[in-house]
């Protein structure tokens, strides 16, 4: 599960990049494309604090994941220790 959130989480980041570049290029001038600047800014940085909350949940999920595995070896060396 952690990986798939790392996953989101750098597919989220991308995309913010994405969006914080083409707030500073003329691309967002062009005819045809959304020309709000401050458009832009505010879809990637939303984008970002996205991802940096992904990022978190599968930082934590990986750190309860792994803590349950550490538990269950531990039951495990208990009940082979008896």
């Amino acid at each position: 599960m952690g990986r798939n959130l790392y996953i989101l989480a750098a597919t989220l980041g991308v995309l913010a990049l994405v969006c914080g570049i083409l707030s500073f290029t003329n691309i967002a001038q062009q005819p045809g494309s959304p020309g709000d600047i401050r458009l832009w800014r505010t879809m990637g940085l939303g984008l970002l604090v996205v991802a940096l909350a992904v990022a978190l949940g599968g930082i934590l999920s990986s750190l309860i994941e792994q803590a349950e595995r550490r538990d269950a070896e531990q039951r495990q060396q208990k009940r082979r220790h008896r």
